[in-house]
């Protein structure tokens, strides 16, 4: 059998992998602090007939060599975390954070995540949380008594109560990785530590490198709809091309069977 069949499969699978990559990035255009995803792609071993640099004649080194790849496999998907757009929605608690860091988030087992999604609210009992009602990390309740509610670029929550007194109740925390593509992606706009992320650095907003808090604002999505479709032009033509590639070897096979009739 032609080597071509599975190594143009490799291919395949490989677009395949890429179509799916882009449809997720696409499918989530509208999420709040979603980070499009890119994949990476290795050749795979090769076979190697003859090595580079073998002696032809005496004294004669042949300058290369004949070597047949093996395809190619998905090595990673690295999630790319520049900047998203800032949507301007005018509620006090919708903060968007500019440069680097994440919010901290306590889920109901005790475990943190980690998300750029702003969308906070408060629950029942005023403590600020996200829209899927996970605590933020440190926890920061608002009291009931609260005509109006502000966050300042540093994190820092105030309030100001019916007689027109402000105060503090809080300041929000932001953490940052060594690397942040490490994260695990678990859903609901969470991502969770690994080890290949590194162990958490928390922070106040706006020192230390850590970015900052705009209140009012939400962070977009950072897909860009013509850069996604131009990447899926791309992987349905190699895709076509690698199947060509399968039909070419049968087509080859074909005519040599037909030599013996």
């Amino acid at each position: 059998m032609l080597r071509a069949f599975s190594t143009a499969a490799t291919g395949m699978t490989g677009q395949q992998m890429m179509v799916d990559t882009i449809a997720n990035n696409l499918a989530n255009v509208n999420t709040t602090g979603f980070k499009r995803s890119q994949i990476n792609f290795q050749d795979l071993l090769y076979i190697t007939s003859e090595e580079p640099g073998t002696e032809i004649a005496s004294g004669i080194n042949s300058p290369t060599g004949i070597e047949i790849g093996s395809g190619v496999r998905a090595a990673s998907t690295t999630k790319v975390f520049s900047a998203g757009e800032l949507e301007n929605t005018a509620r006090p608690l919708d903060i968007a954070i500019t440069g680097d860091g994440f919010l901290q988030v306590t889920m109901p087992n005790g475990d943190l995540r980690y998300t750029r999604d702003g969308s906070l609210m408060t629950n029942a009992n005023g403590e600020l949380v996200t829209s899927s009602g996970y605590s933020i990390e440190p926890a920061i309740s608002v009291p009931i008594d609260a005509v109006s509610v502000s966050i300042e670029k540093d994190g820092g929550v105030n309030i100001t109560d019916a007689a027109g007194s402000q105060s503090v109740v809080g300041t929000i925390q932001l953490a940052r990785f060594p690397n942040p593509s490490g994260l695990s992606s678990e859903g609901g706009n969470l991502l969770a530590e690994t080890m290949a992320s590194g162990t958490p650095t928390t922070g106040t907003p706006g020192e230390s490198g850590f970015g900052t808090i705009q209140a009012g604002f939400l962070e977009k999505s950072n897909v860009q709809m013509v850069t996604e479709l131009v990447n899926l032009i791309t992987a349905q033509r190699a895709y076509e091309i690698n199947s060509r590639a399968i039909r070419a070897g049968d087509d080859m096979l074909r005519t040599a069977s037909d030599i013996i009739r």
